[in-house]
């Protein structure tokens, strides 16, 4: 399989992590999202969104969009599990992974804050300052989710890492690039930690892939 990927993508990361959880190794692809390669006609005629991950099967199949690809890898590759067994379980591992995959990300990647520079003129300070307010309209509910449900264990969701981890690391790690405070999160920050020891999401961390950039 090939992983269409971008070593900074907090998509890429997440699905990267979720790979390494499976023990699914693939042929890393890297495209350059700031020189603006995912637009280019051949990553389009992979993808028509343009966006990363992407990841190729061996057929030729392309599956876009993490969170479907990463739902696909448990239905097809079940151990070990990236959601719960039981319902009640699944659904609280979804709201917590879509909290951050569908209210935080999408207006803070990079097509929407280079949009904010291009058509309304905003600079570098206004940016970070846009992107730390959408992550606290979403951190702050979720530390009170995790803080307080006995379903939080050492991790999202029990003592395993599984879906919604996959999105806290990611997204964790894209938060320190624009100096979002966290000491408000500490319950966050200590599952945070707790993933940082795992190697399967040490190894998924941008810094470690291919195409890494200082």
């Amino acid at each position: 399989m090939i992983l269409h990927s971008y070593f900074r993508s907090s998509t890429s990361t997440r699905l990267r992590a979720a790979l390494n959880l499976k023990g699914i190794s693939t042929r890393y692809q890297p495209w350059h999202l700031k020189a603006g390669e995912q637009r280019s006609q051949r990553y389009l005629a992979l993808n028509p969104q343009g966006l990363v991950p992407a990841l190729e099967l061996d057929d030729g199949t392309v599956l876009t969009q993490s969170l479907a690809i990463m739902e696909y890898l448990d239905e097809v590759h079940p151990e070990p599990p990236l959601l719960p067994r039981d319902p009640l379980g699944r659904a609280r591992v979804r709201a917590i992974a879509y909290a951050i995959a569908c209210e935080v990300h999408p207006v803070n990647n990079l097509r929407v804050l280079t949009h904010l520079k291009t058509e309304f003129g905003a600079d570098e300070a206004a940016v970070a300052a846009w992107f730390r307010h959408w992550v606290a309209e979403t951190f702050a509910p979720l530390e009170k989710v995790l803080a307080e449900d006995a379903d939080t264990g050492r991790f999202c969701h029990g003592d395993t890492p599984g879906l919604a981890d996959c999105c806290l690391y990611a997204q964790v790690l894209n938060n320190a690039r624009f100096g979002v405070d966290m000491t408000p999160y500490p319950t966050i920050n200590r599952i945070f930690d707790a993933l940082q020891e795992v190697e399967a999401f040490a190894a998924a961390a941008p810094m470690r892939q291919p195409d890494a950039e200082a």
